[in-house]
């Protein structure tokens, strides 16, 4: 059964079970380990990506870069992540889910080190850029290799506790911004964040000996091996996949394009108008990152008990009120930080859906170069979001500027998850 034909049948398993942990519980072995694998490796992407976030005032301040520039090293990042995605996920659908995703892990690893020695900001520039192409690669392998490892019943509450281990990651690499900004110079602290960013390379190990390629993958690139009918990396625009394609790109541009306006500014906004210091400000953004990771969570359960799209409708509404509340009120620090909880909350929640949904969007023989290409587009147009509002913020205050474009954003997350189906408990098959 294929989503190229849209006069098929779709079968939906049924789910019965609706608690958060149920999908874990009933996991074989191989499932587990899959589970855990996937879900280090987006932990340590995150704290891989939120580094650069938090040293951005060390390296403005260092090299006398302007705060547009230093939010075009975050763009640069992003937008070859978004290039990384789909070359990444049509890779995977030629040599393997998890092959794919030791390559790419190890070469965003290999990057963070060159970031750690670069000797001046244009250095830094291309390193980061070149990173980025293994860190959105590494998204769209883990992401289609948990949603076929999954069964369809357990899929948004597997995939979306996943997805939580980017807040474990964030908070890692704000625990390790406290310890050596403390304990280190400023000047020698950040180098020594990006050298903490290549330990994802360690995961390799353990992915090459306990994970395995899903037997839905296996069986699909057998299929148009023998056949000769290989999947082009143009198919998902074409034909009744490409409505898909566009609306879901749409809303991968909206729900990310939210988030980078938020997280990836907020730690300057605390130290630049809310006057905290960089340790001062750890509490505030430990807030967040709580808010974070039970939003994550909360997602995942909500993803397989009321579905995808009804996820992204109410964390996009929230995210916009929260925002609003969080950047334009007079409030009080004390005030600020209880807010940081709802923000990390309906900002990052609505991700818990994300993969699966892009993955029950997409036939098997599409799916990586589907999914990592829609995701991957938002990305990169989201990517623009830290260099806009840097580049605003010389005109306005920042916190004008992070609201502007991530209530745009969430607009435009809510629109297009609205124009897409439902996907809850489709079943997959190597179609």
């Amino acid at each position: 059964m294929t989503m190229t034909d849209p006069n098929q049948r779709i079968e939906r398993a049924e789910i019965e079970d609706t608690s958060l942990l149920a999908f874990y519980r009933d996991m074989n072995a191989p499932e587990r380990r899959t589970f855990w694998a996937c879900a280090a490796g987006w932990a340590l992407d995150g704290m891989d990506f939120m580094i650069y976030p938090l040293v951005i005032g060390t390296i403005i301040a260092l090299w006398k870069v302007d705060a547009g520039s230093a939010g075009l090293a975050g763009t640069v990042t992003l937008l070859a992540s978004a290039i990384g995605g789909w070359l990444g996920g049509y890779l995977s659908d030629h040599i393997g889910r998890v092959r794919t995703l030791q390559i790419t892990i190890i070469w965003f690893s290999f990057f963070s080190l060159v970031c750690a020695v670069v000797q001046n900001f244009e250095q830094l520039l291309i390193a980061r850029a070149v990173l980025g192409l293994g860190f959105g690669g590494e998204w769209a392998a883990g992401a289609v290799l948990m949603g076929e490892a999954i069964r369809p019943q357990y899929r948004g509450r597997a995939v979306g506790s996943v997805q939580s281990g980017w807040a474990v990651g964030w908070g890692l690499a704000v625990l390790s911004q406290a310890i050596l900004f403390s304990a280190l110079p400023a000047e020698t602290a950040w180098r020594w964040m990006f050298v903490i960013g290549a330990l994802p390379a360690l995961l390799v190990f353990y992915i090459r000996r306990s994970v395995t390629e899903p037997e839905i993958a296996a069986e699909a690139r057998a299929k148009y091996a023998a056949s000769g009918n290989r999947p082009a990396l143009w198919e998902i625009f074409s034909g009744p996949i490409l409505k898909t394609t566009i609306l879901a790109s749409l809303m991968a541009t909206g729900c990310q394009g939210g988030y980078y306006a938020v997280t990836f500014w907020v730690p300057q906004f605390l130290t630049k108008e809310r006057h905290l210091s960089i340790v001062g400000s750890t509490g505030y953004l430990s807030t967040l990152i709580i808010g974070s990771f039970i939003g994550y969570l909360t997602g995942a359960w909500l993803a397989d008990r009321i579905g995808r799209r009804n996820l992204f409708l109410i964390f996009s509404i929230g995210a916009m009120a929260v925002v609003l509340l969080y950047t334009q009120l007079p409030l009080t620090n004390e005030v600020l930080w209880v807010l940081g909880f709802p923000l990390g909350f309906f900002a990052s929640g609505y991700f818990s859906g994300v993969g699966a949904f892009l993955t029950e969007l997409y036939p098997t023989r599409l799916r990586g170069s589907g999914q990592g290409f829609c995701y991957n587009f938002g990305r990169g147009i989201g990517a623009l979001f830290p260099f806009l509002v840097g580049t605003l913020s010389a005109t306005t205050s920042l916190a004008n500027a992070i609201a502007m474009f991530a209530v745009v954003a969430y607009a435009l997350f809510f629109i297009a998850a609205f124009a897409l189906p439902e996907t809850r408990g489709r079943v997959l098959h190597a179609d």
